[in-house]
């Protein structure tokens, strides 16, 4: 789907728990979740350390969503 997307010209950031998975199915823009059971935050951190957390993480697919790339770039 997010080749699809891509090939329409919308730009995707794929947040990705597994990216050897992202990477199979061929996502430009890869930015990796922290887990699979919580891929954007972790419940045993404190309130104010999760939203930070989760915080970066969205500005980080942001960012990756308005970087050009030719091909697939994981967003470390």
């Amino acid at each position: 789907m997010v080749k699809e997307i891509e090939r329409a010209g919308i730009p995707v950031v794929h947040i990705a728990t597994v990216v050897p998975i992202s990477l199979t199915v061929g996502a430009n823009r890869i930015v990796p979740a922290i887990g699979i059971p919580y891929p954007l935050g972790n419940p045993n951190l404190e309130f104010k350390a999760e939203k930070k957390l989760r915080r970066e993480l969205v500005e980080k697919a942001l960012k990756a969503l308005q970087t050009e790339v030719d091909g697939q770039t994981v967003f470390e």
